[in-house]
Order: structure tokens, then sequence, then C-alpha cells
């Protein structure tokens, strides 16, 4: 659910309960795997079929390298009508998912789309949201930002790496309601087919800030062509103290992003179990943790009935939310 993920610091993640076995998935064994990041290279969902690839196949858990396509188009529309129009049977493909991937299914953005139009298959962890300018602005603090926003709702110009609708423009709409916004829908919006195009429009001067996830933003945080005014976090993240909450700037703001893939519905119980089984083994590998500290992701593990029941509860809370901010009536 969108409250169990924004209170993600709260909550007892579920934990993998066993390692990889062939016994799992008797029967079964990948072949030519594939998993299509929904967005062009350098976002969220790059980022998880990237991972997903290189430790699966470090960790031995496929023989063959996993292929990666990049296809945007639809905040994951395009995507996810390939998969369920196409490839329904395919027991050997694989698809980042994240909360965008159920807010578009609650708010209708996937014509017609309903939750077992696929297989949930896992999250493996989540990140909190973060609300960057360039190195050169002039907005020093959320305060100034909002300020203007509320001023002149169109003067400041928000970057997403999603659609209209996503939780790239849900997060900023939300701090805009804590500041007093009225209708929340007049914030300009500029929405990108993924994070690195997003970012590209901020260092370009497209736009004035950009919403995203704090993994997204970090290379370029580090090398000082950005600054960070706030992360959506309930208190400072432990590796990056310097970075104010929009919490304590005094918006009560906490948004959190899943991170995890999805399969074709109709694929084999098999192939259902194998992938499933590939996930639980590579969420337990040491390194794989390290990649995702460095990112600043936190575990978050669903899996099987627990996965199922936490899309559900994400897709009822994001439409009770968005009917709410006024995105959908």
């Amino acid at each position: 659910m969108i409250t169990k993920t924004l209170k993600l610091g709260a909550v007892a993640l579920i934990a993998a309960t066993g390692a990889f076995s062939a016994a799992q998935a008797e029967g079964f064994k990948a072949e030519n795997p594939h998993c299509i990041a929904p967005s062009n290279p350098g976002g969220g969902w790059d980022f998880i079929c990237r991972t997903t690839a290189k430790y699966l196949f470090d960790l031995g858990v496929i023989e063959d390298s996993m292929q990666v396509t990049n296809m945007s188009g639809g905040g994951g529309g395009v995507a996810f009508a390939h998969v369920t129009k196409e490839r329904n049977e395919d027991n050997n493909l694989i698809v980042a998912a994240s909360m965008s991937t159920s807010a578009r299914i609650a708010q209708g953005i996937y014509e017609g789309a309903v939750q077992d139009d696929v297989h949930f298959l896992a999250t493996f962890g989540a990140e909190y949201g973060a609300i960057a300018v360039g190195k050169d602005s002039k907005y020093e603090t959320l305060n100034q930002m909002m300020d203007d926003i509320i001023a002149d709702p169109k003067s400041v110009g928000i970057a997403g790496g999603s659609s209209v609708g996503s939780f790239d423009h849900i997060k900023p709409m939300l701090v805009a309601q804590k500041a007093g916004l009225e209708d929340v829908r007049q914030m300009k919006y500029v929405s990108f087919s993924g994070g690195g195009e997003a970012m590209t429009g901020l260092l370009s001067g497209s736009v004035e800030a950009l919403s995203g996830d704090f993994s997204e933003m970090l290379g370029f945080l580090e090398s000082g062509d950005i600054r960070i005014i706030a992360i959506l976090a309930p208190e400072r993240l432990k590796n990056f103290p310097d970075i104010p909450t929009a919490k304590e700037q005094g918006y009560d703001v906490v948004g959190a992003n899943w991170r995890g893939l999805y399969m074709p519905a109709g694929a084999s119980d098999e192939a259902k179990e194998f992938w499933k089984g590939a996930i639980m083994t590579m969420v337990e590998d040491p390194a794989f943790q390290e990649t995702l500290e460095a990112a600043a992701i936190a575990p978050f593990n669903n899996f099987g009935d627990d996965m199922y029941d936490f899309v559900a509860g994400s897709i009822a809370d994001v439409k009770k939310l968005s009917k709410e901010i006024g995105i959908i009536e």
C-alpha cells in the first residue's frame, strides 16, 4: 500500500525466507532471459533491470546473460501493453516496476488495465523521493520555491521522469498541498521519458526543479551539478546528513518509491516460481545489498501472496489519494 510505503521507516520489512533452488521451479530453466525497462536509460526502471541482470548472472542463477531493453512511452504504458498483448506467455521476460506502475493502473493511465493483467513478482527495495535544483539556482530552500509556487503556480517548472499523475508528479503536489496551494493541478509539471532525460532538462535550464528518487540524483549531487533542497524522508539520511527533509521545513510529506518487477500473467507456474526464487536469491546476496545501500535504497522485500496484497493495497491507496488531490474524479 502507499501508506505502507510512505511510512517505510516504521514498518517491519518482510524478509526473504529461502534461497533459490532448482526444486522450487522443477522443469523450468531460463533461456535468453530478457528485462524490459519501461523508460529511457538513466532512471529508476533502468537501474532495476541492469542491476538485476548483473546479479542474476554473477550469482549463476541464470546461465545466459540477460538482455536489457529500454521501452519508453506512456509512462510505462507502451511496455505494459507490449507485455500483455504480445508476450503474455513469455516465460523468460521480466519487467521493471515501481510505485509509478501501480499508480498508473490506479489512475487508469494504462487504459483498461487491472492488477491481474500481469504477474507482480517482487519488490526488493524502496527509496525516498527528493526535490533538486541546479547548482546555480536562486532557490536555497524548499520554502523559497513553495513561496513562488503559491504566488504563481506556473512560475516554477518541475521536471519528472514519468507521466502526468505519476509518483514523480504526486510528490511535489503533496508538498504544495501542505504549503497551502488550493488547486495543486495548477502546478507546472514537465514530463520526461525517464529520470535521465528529466535530469538533462534540469541541467539545461529548461525547468527550475526536479522531482525524482534520490538514487537518480546521487551522482549529480556528488559531482556538484545539482543541490537537493528536500528529501521526502521522516528524518535526514544517515549518509547524507546535510540534506534537509521537507518535514523539517514545514511540509509533513514522506514519499518512498518501491522497486520491483513483474512478468507476463500467462507465463507458466514453473516460470513464475523460478523468477520468484531467483529474485529471493539476489536479495540475499551481500554484494547486491551493498549496491542498494550505495544508491540509498532500503531493503523492502515482498514475494508471492505478500506481493499481491501489497500491490492491491498500493493501487487502492493511490486511487484514494489521487481523488483527494484532484488527479482523477
